[in-house]
């Protein structure tokens, strides 16, 4: 097959070690010098109330600081920890240039829950920019902790936090010589609380979450009518009810959800060449939307609904990127430079494109803009794959060999992840789901 179907077989080549639970951790990346400092103050616990199970301000902290754009100021350094507003000494603070200030309060009730009320400040102007209280039990304080710094980050820098959302994940296991097994797993932006979601002795690859949050799209292999072939199915996030989509001889690819959740579109090979299909969930029909001797396949769906991008080698052999309305109609070719564009993937605004860009012979994460047309390479690592935006549209995450690594999309602020799983693909940023 040509270069373009490799992507798909690729991806079912796994080599790992070790099987342990994925855990996250930034290891570095070149940041921009430009962070915002800010202090997070220990925050008050109620008198004689056992100390909390979760570090609300090492988790803040934490937070923070893998975004690259805050500087939280150390424990030991703190010139004084004030519990409320009144107790603030905004001079100390100023003399030591920091602009912003959280202060905080866990109060714990005769349930066994807690109150977790916290104030942000702009310590020049002496003034409050948020004060909020969330409930929160034992099991639920390390969201409440993303929320609130979400609320920071929104609003300190204007936009939108991703600290509450989560990534999706297809990780391999390999013991003893034993055939492997495939998990395609969820979890915390951070790789906490991982929730599995389906164990396979065979690869899984694609996943996509529904725009709603609520389902993940993927292909696998199955055994059906006493035949092995790969399929493309979708799983409920809450109940793990599968729901086989497609399985036809030959290519069953790349689903992709529309903005609605309503439909997805995908990859068959069912009339003897690859070619993008709508799919119809609740009346479970099928429409194809190309129709070329190319190889057309990899959708991506507008934010707005009424286009879809894919990869298609129409012209010279060679993957690019088109746009195509959904109902049909003109093709229009959107990639130009280099000999191979692939695997595109929207921002959140739609006016963003990020894809897999080959220059000198190593695949690269690139940021096309659609207004401009400019390409900005944003990765600086050699072999990247399966880019996907966060739901604020600021970062990007992809793999890169065995591992994980996000990115700014302006390129500035890169980081690697580490994960005690030799190898983890595919990744994919859930939407927003409040």
């Amino acid at each position: 097959m040509l270069k373009i179907i490799f992507l798909f077989i690729s991806y079912f080549i796994f080599i790992s070690n070790s099987y342990a639970i994925l855990n996250i951790d930034i290891v570095g990346g070149k940041e921009d010098n430009g962070k915002k400092a800010i202090a997070i103050v220990p925050f008050a616990q109620q008198t004689g109330m056992q100390s909390l199970p979760q570090n609300i301000v090492g988790i803040i902290s934490k937070n923070l600081t893998s975004s690259g754009l805050f500087n939280p100021l150390a424990r030991k350094k703190l010139p004084e920890q004030p519990f409320y507003a009144r107790q603030v000494n905004f001079a100390r603070w100023q003399a030591m240039n920091i602009p912003y200030l959280v202060i905080g309060r866990a109060i714990s009730n005769t349930t066994g829950n807690y109150k977790i009320e916290f104030e942000l400040f702009d310590v020049y102007d002496q003034k409050r920019l948020i004060g909020l209280a969330y409930q929160a039990t034992t099991q639920t304080l390390k969201q409440v902790s993303n929320k609130i710094t979400d609320d920071i980050y929104y609003a300190i820098i204007g936009k939108r936090g991703i600290f509450s959302t989560r990534i999706a994940y297809v990780s391999v296991h390999r013991q003893n010589g034993q055939k492997p097994q495939y998990h395609l797993s969820i979890s915390d932006v951070d790789g906490q609380n991982p929730q599995l979601m389906l164990r396979s002795n065979e690869p899984i690859f694609s996943p996509r979450w529904s725009p709603d949050g609520k389902s993940i799209a993927y292909v696998t292999y199955s055994n059906i009518a006493q035949r092995k072939r790969m399929a493309v199915y979708i799983q409920e996030i809450s109940t793990g009810k599968q729901i086989l989509v497609s399985a036809y001889r030959g290519l069953n690819a790349a689903p992709a959800w529309s903005p609605d959740s309503q439909y997805l579109a995908l990859t068959l090979s069912k009339d003897n060449n690859p070619e993008i299909y709508i799919y119809t969930i609740k009346k479970r029909k099928f429409k194809r939307l190309t129709k070329n001797k190319a190889i057309d396949t990899e959708a991506e769906w507008a934010p707005n609904g009424k286009s879809i991008v894919f990869t298609s080698d129409r012209y010279k052999k060679k993957p690019q990127i088109y746009r195509v309305g959904v109902n049909g109609g003109k093709v229009r070719r959107l990639t130009f430079k280099g000999g191979y564009n692939a695997r595109a993937r929207f921002s959140p605004d739609g006016s963003k494109l990020t894809f897999l860009h080959q220059k000198k012979g190593q695949y690269q994460i690139a940021v096309l803009s659609l207004k401009t047309k400019k390409l900005r390479i944003v990765s600086n690592t050699k072999f990247n794959d399966s880019p996907s935006f966060a739901p604020n549209g600021e970062v990007i995450i992809y793999s890169t060999g065995n591992e994980l690594a996000t990115v700014s999309v302006d390129g500035k602020i890169q980081k690697r992840l580490t994960i005690p799983i030799s190898e983890v693909r595919e990744p994919t940023w859930s939407p927003f789901t409040q």
